[in-house]
């Protein structure tokens, strides 16, 4: 062999190396990104609210900051992650059919036009156990591994 044909042999070898890890890496990261939404969560209220059953179309309404009140008159307050959390993400997608720009962009037409509110975001699971637990009214979301007696699995139908 040439030198010229041993540089090219090891070039190959080279660029075959460098694409097996660029799909390595591709790989890895895409099965990252299945494990952080994977972890079944559920719909959560504090332990004082009545429902156990709830509409998907209810529950858009709610966590769109367009319905207010529980169906016994008491006020419903939300609590969410931040829109780049994984849960969140999966939350908006999975049960809402939106994607969280979309929800964020409504939150914010009703801030800005004066005609509501955003929902009260968490920075964290544990915060959001702490916060939806000790609010009369109180509605989130939560992996089942963070849950306690403090909150009540909400159904969707």
């Amino acid at each position: 062999m040439s030198a010229g044909q041993i540089k090219i042999v090891t070039i190959k070898i080279r660029i075959s190396h460098l694409v097996s890890s660029i799909c390595l890496l591709l790989g890895l990261l895409f099965m990252a990104s299945k494990t952080w939404a994977v972890e079944p969560y559920e719909i959560v209220t504090n332990s004082g609210v009545s429902e156990k059953n709830l509409s998907k179309s209810s529950l858009r309404a709610i966590f769109g900051m367009r319905l207010h009140t529980w169906p016994d008159g008491n006020p419903i307050h939300v609590f969410v992650l931040p829109d780049d959390a994984p849960l969140h993400i999966a939350f908006s997608k999975e049960k809402l059919n939106i994607f969280p720009y979309q929800l964020r962009a409504a939150w914010d037409r009703l801030v800005f036009s004066g005609t509501g509110q955003a929902p009260e975001t968490v920075a964290s699971l544990e915060e959001m156990l702490a916060k939806v637990g000790s609010t009369p009214g109180a509605i989130g979301y939560l992996t089942r591994s963070r849950m306690n007696g403090s909150v009540n699995v909400l159904h969707v139908k």
